[in-house]
């Protein structure tokens, strides 16, 4: 039986671009393709002759040959475009990609290092870098030194001997990739043959194995900008792993953690220090010197009557921000001691002092609280 014309096939006229045509085989295809139709040997047909005919027209040098000589510029052995019953993943692999976009690769064969790529990008690296408050607050030069895979000196990355010796590779026809048939889907994945670069090497750098770098420790200078805080992360572009056969390298990310310090706690801007001050002190007032996180000293006058929890505002001697803006407050909180180790003399004279009796204006805290004490149960008894 004599072939129909593929332009009648796909029912567009011979002056059709490539999207009309396109877009009449994906009609086709989707109407009769075998898992839609199972045990339609009509089906069957017709998706074969669709198939065949997409893939003489949709490629500018066949179809050129195709209309000046017919069917009979492929009398012989057309491959794939005969149209194989098994085989239809080259043809349907076009319109799927326009139907289910990235879903199962489909957009991958766009992205993926074909013809005329540079290499796969290498990949990110993490390090973690500890420092102290103090170095969170002026910042901190460092160098450091991160195993990673570095482009091979004797082959300038490219992982050949003599670059100008690559070839397409013959699986994939240098596109980097390859598809595979599962029912109705299509799966695209690197081929494994060179890996996705599409290009083979002949004589492989001896360095190296081909792949364009070694793994060696980088020794990197880094800045750590002022005012970073704990969780935060430096992004080092370019200095991750280098590429294959010449691809882009990573980046290197810094993840920050600040150790714990023994006298400040931080929150975002503000530096908080509690300061114990002796009874005497928080009775009578007087003045304290406090550290600040800058290595100086401030002095805060504490009022007669300080209690426990009360907190004093240092304007300006807190944590510097990550963009030079200036600088957080400092909240010193007061923590009142109560003397320890009293001698024989100190005690005699506490006792005096409690003989002289209190009053509702030297302990107003604590006579408020047996008050409403009292107010919340009557019979309360000593």
């Amino acid at each position: 039986m004599a072939k129909r014309d593929f332009y009648d096939v796909l029912g567009v006229q011979r002056g059709a671009d490539a999207a009309e045509i396109k877009s009449a085989y994906r009609k086709l295809a989707m109407k009769f393709h075998p898992d839609r139709n199972p045990g339609d040997a009509e089906a069957e047909g017709r998706f074969k002759e669709a198939n065949e005919a997409y893939e003489i027209l949709k490629d500018a040098d066949k179809r050129a040959a195709y209309d000046q000589f017919g069917h009979a510029a492929f009398d012989g052995g057309m491959g794939a475009a005969r149209g194989n019953p098994g085989d239809f993943a080259s043809s349907f692999a076009d319109v799927f990609d326009d139907l289910f976009g990235d879903f199962m690769g489909g957009g991958g064969r766009r992205r993926g290092g074909g013809r005329g790529s540079s290499g796969q990008r290498g990949a990110d690296l993490r390090y973690n870098m500890e420092i102290t408050l103090e170095e969170a607050y002026q910042g901190k030069q460092t160098k450091i030194r991160v195993p990673s895979a570095v482009a091979c000196e004797s082959c300038n990355g490219s992982g050949a001997e003599d670059p100008s010796a690559t070839k397409a590779c013959a699986t994939c026809g240098g596109h980097g990739k390859v598809r595979a048939q599962q029912g109705f889907f299509s799966i695209e994945r690197a081929c494994p043959t060179c890996g996705g670069m599409g290009q083979v090497i002949a004589d492989p750098c001896k360095v190296c194995s081909g792949s364009g770098r070694v793994q060696k420790d980088k020794s990197l200078n880094v800045t750590i900008p002022q005012g970073v805080d704990d969780g935060m992360r430096i992004r080092l572009t370019g200095e991750g792993e280098a590429g294959l056969r010449g691809g882009a390298a990573g980046d290197l990310y810094l993840f920050l953690s600040i150790k714990p310090h023994q006298i400040f706690q931080r929150d975002g801007t503000t530096i908080f220090c509690p300061v114990p001050i002796p009874l005497t002190t928080a009775a009578l007032g007087g003045t304290i010197e406090v550290p600040t996180i800058d290595g100086k000293r401030a002095k805060v006058a504490v009022p007669t009557g300080t209690q426990s929890g009360r907190q004093f505002r240092l304007r300006g001697k807190g944590m510097t921000t990550v963009r030079g803006a200036g600088r957080g407050d400092m909240l010193i909180e007061t923590v009142v001691e109560t003397p320890v180790n009293l001698t024989a003399r100190q005690k005699e004279l506490l006792k005096e002092f409690e003989k002289a009796g209190g009053s509702s204006t030297t302990n107003p805290e604590t006579d408020g609280f047996f008050a409403k004490v009292k107010e919340l149960w009557q019979d309360l008894t000593e």
